[in-house]
């Protein structure tokens, strides 16, 4: 027996608010581990579970990718530690959120930041690779020896 679920959601323009939009930063709220991402488009709509803060970067000032990058920093980050309150599931208030001091440099200089770290992260990439490899030899060439 085959049960085929397919949710019908009416039309409100009241919750059309809630929709994600390209661009909108999401923050884990909730957990160790707060980390933020860009919400990229998708083919149909998409919302925020109440586990995330959704920031949406209304002027031109700031990047989202830059915002995103600054809050998964490690200063921002332990900031975030340290503020959380809770015990068996630690939690960021919006409070906490809303009174965190940023740096905001120019536009350019966050492009360049953006290029830095990710030229960083590719790096780090091709480094693992090396480094897999690397090991892939040595196991082969060990194998050789002993046969």
């Amino acid at each position: 027996m085959e049960n085929n679920l397919f949710p019908r959601l009416g039309y409100d323009p009241g919750t059309e608010k809630h929709l994600l939009s390209p661009g909108d930063v999401l923050l884990v709220s909730k957990g160790t581990r707060n980390t933020a991402a860009v919400f990229q488009q998708q083919d149909y709509p998409a919302v925020a579970s109440t586990s995330f803060f959704v920031i949406r970067c209304k002027e031109k000032t700031i990047q989202p990718d830059f915002l995103a990058w600054l809050l998964n920093s490690e200063k921002v980050q332990q900031t975030l530690k340290e503020q959380a309150i809770g015990t068996a599931i630690v939690s960021i208030s919006k409070s906490v959120l809303e009174n965190l001091v940023i740096p905001l440099p120019d536009l350019k200089t966050q492009q360049a930041v953006l290029t830095i770290a990710g030229l960083r992260n590719k790096e780090k990439s091709i480094k693992q690779q090396i480094e897999a490899l690397r090991e892939k030899q040595i196991q082969q060439q060990i194998s050789k020896a002993i046969k």
